[in-house]
C-alpha cells in the first residue's frame, strides 16, 4: 500500500484538491437556475474538479519510460 501510495502521490493529491475545490466552486458560486450541466449539484462539481486536477497535478510526473531518455 505504502509503495502504491508513493507510486501515485501526485495523482491522488490532484483529485483530493481537485474534489475539494469543484465542491467549493458550487458551494461559494454555483448555479442558482439549476440548468447548468456541471455546478447544478454538488457531485458533478465534486466529480469534475477530480479529473481535472487528477490531470493537470499529474502534469508534473516525470516519466521514467526508456523511449522518453532517447
Amino acid at each position: 500500500m505504502k509503495v502504491l501510495f508513493r507510486k501515485y502521490r501526485l495523482g491522488i493529491l490532484g483529485i483530493f484538491v481537485g474534489g475539494m475545490l469543484g465542491f467549493a466552486y458550487y458551494y461559494f458560486i454555483g448555479c442558482n437556475s439549476g440548468t447548468c450541466a456541471i455546478t447544478s449539484k454538488p457531485f458533478n462539481s465534486t466529480v469534475y474538479g477530480m479529473v481535472i486536477g487528477y490531470l493537470l497535478f499529474t502534469l508534473f510526473e516525470k516519466s521514467t519510460s526508456q523511449n522518453d531518455l532517447v
